[in-house]
This record gives C-alpha cells, sequence and structure tokens, in this order.
C-alpha cells in the first residue's frame, strides 16, 4: 500500500519528501572502458507510512530514435533519513552488488557516497561511487561517479527525469 503525502508522510522523511513518485526520462552512460550511450530510466520512490522510502530503478539501452534496445541495470534499495540532515541509501543489485551510502540531504538535494560495497565471487570489479540528486525545474536530475574495473573515481552515468502519474 502506498500513502498520500498530505496526511501520512512521516515527519522524518521531510527532507526526501520531495523524491516520492515515479518518474521517466533518459540520459546518458559512458566510462573508459564502454562506449558512451544513451539510455532510458524509470524510477519509482514510495513509502508505506514508515520513516525510509523504497527505491526502485530500471534502466534500459536506447537506439537513435530513441526506441528501447535492452535492459541495462536494475536497483532495488531504501532510502533512510537521520537526524541532522544525514541520509542513508541502501541499494542491491542482481549483478551480484551491494551498496551502503552515507550522506546529505538539503533543500531539494541529495549527496551521497559509497560507505561501503559488498560483491559476490562473480560480480565484476566494483570499489566506489559518488551519486548526487538533486530537483531542477521539476525534474529529478541526477549524476553518478563510479570507481571500477581498476579505474579510479570518475563520471558513468547521468540523468534528468520527469515525474509522472
Amino acid at each position: 500500500m502506498v500513502f498520500h503525502l498530505d496526511t501520512d508522510l512521516p515527519r522524518e522523511l521531510a527532507p526526501l519528501a520531495w523524491m516520492i513518485g515515479r518518474w521517466e526520462g533518459a540520459g546518458v552512460v559512458g566510462y573508459p572502458t564502454i562506449e558512451s550511450k544513451n539510455f532510458g530510466q524509470e524510477i519509482e520512490c514510495v513509502h508505506d507510512g514508515r520513516p525510509f522510502l523504497s527505491w526502485r530503478s530500471r534502466t534500459w539501452l536506447l537506439d537513435d530514435e530513441g526506441n528501447q534496445v535492452k535492459p541495462l541495470a536494475t536497483e532495488t534499495g531504501f532510502w533512510r533519513p537521520l537526524p541532522d540532515g544525514e541520509v542513508e541509501l541502501l541499494l542491491a543489485h542482481p549483478t551480484g552488488i551491494v551498496e551502503m551510502y552515507y550522506g546529505t540531504t538539503e533543500p531539494a538535494k541529495v549527496e551521497v557516497r559509497t560507505d561501503s560495497v559488498v560483491r559476490s565471487p562473480a560480480a565484476k570489479e566494483y570499489t566506489a561511487a559518488h551519486r548526487l540528486y538533486g530537483m531542477v525545474d521539476g525534474n529529478l536530475m541526477w549524476v553518478m561517479d563510479m570507481a571500477a574495473v581498476g579505474q579510479p573515481l570518475q563520471s558513468h552515468v547521468s540523468a534528468e527525469l520527469k515525474r509522472v502519474e
């Protein structure tokens, strides 16, 4: 069950309330080990009355005309607001990676860095990340830097998403 913002939002979620909803859009993914490509994304960020947000993101490769080509990354997790404007983001990926991020919130902005990364023996080498989410002109914009496969922390992905009903 999804609750409505007006009456059911725990006060602890106030710094993250702007993220609640369903978002769709597109972005660019690239890294020294892969060619830059356009991707589509859908995010669902909901709450059930408890003081955390459930998070689900799906992405897919887009062709030059903007058509979906194949699935890319999927992540599922939770945003956990803490006192004094701090926040945790816990994410699990079907590729054998689990991440715990820690960071801060400001009005319509969240910045987090990996506190820990756990990989299964079969997962690719991945050591750290930094994510920045913000509300800009009513849209959810985000960027991610990544350190993986022997590369230092550097730009990996960015996207702009619009809220959808």
